[in-house]
């Protein structure tokens, strides 16, 4: 990896012009982690300043990101996803409808006793129990949402069951969702949440509250969900309705 100053150039630029360069050509193509600073400072022959410098233009720019106590990574091209508010489908169908492998990484998993919220939404009693499942939903490995879901116990007493997909396994046991209701709105992610979803903190997402229910009417899950503002955008079909008729007297 060379350094090339131009004429009037200074030093630290011409350093971010060399990583930018570096990463565009899949330099660091087997891994999101930047090297360590004192690798690339014997790489490029600069000052860990210089290097520091350079690497915090490449942050503001949005090629490069840090997490605290973890590292400098570098920004892949993350998928955009259209979606559908008007359907009920799981994020492992909407994935691979598009041709996107989905992925998750679990963040909690259990059975537990509900929550005020999660009693009301569901339905169940204080002393009833929920299976609980927080997961990092990713495509072709790039993080896009988190999802909380909760679903009464007696829909899913092996939580083993569920693999992939909470709808997939709730069908296996002849508990599909038919219908759901869905409100949208704005937020600002939290410092946690968008440290998960590899965003700068204080980014804007898409927060999603879904209640689903059997076609007997009994409510299945409730799940909520904060979406990449960056990665989705969520279409709706719109009809115009007729003209009202006028009445005869």
């Amino acid at each position: 990896m060379t350094v090339e100053t131009a004429p009037g150039q200074k030093l630290y630029r011409a350093v971010v012009d060399a990583l930018r360069r570096e990463i565009e050509t899949g330099r660091f193509a087997e891994t999101q982690l930047l090297p360590a600073e004192r690798v690339l400072c014997e790489l490029l022959d600069i000052s860990r300043t210089t290097l520091r410098k350079a690497i915090a233009d490449l942050i503001a720019e949005g090629v490069l990101y840090h997490r605290h106590g973890a590292g400098t990574f570098i920004h892949r091209a993350t998928p955009r996803v259209e979606q559908p508010s008007s359907r009920l489908t799981s994020f492992t169908e909407d994935m691979r409808l598009r041709g996107l492998e989905a992925s998750s990484r679990e963040l909690e998993r259990g059975v537990f006793l509900p929550t005020p919220e999660e009693a009301m939404m569901l339905g169940v009693r204080p002393n009833d129990r929920v299976f609980r499942l927080g997961r990092l939903r990713l495509a072709d490995g790039s993080p896009m949402a988190i999802e909380r879901a909760a679903v009464p116990i007696r829909f899913l007493p092996e939580q083993d069951s569920v693999g992939a997909s909470l709808y997939e396994a709730l069908s296996a046991r002849g508990f599909k969702p038919t219908r759901g209701l869905q409100r949208l709105r704005a937020t600002i992610l939290e410092h946690a949440d968008a440290e998960l979803l590899c965003v700068a903190p204080d980014s804007p997402a898409l927060y999603i509250q879904r209640i689903a229910y059997l076609a007997d009417g009994a409510c299945v899950e409730f799940t909520k969900s904060w979406y990449r503002a960056d990665a989705y955008d969520f279409v709706s079909e719109l009809t115009l309705s007729p003209p009202a008729r006028k009445t005869h007297r």
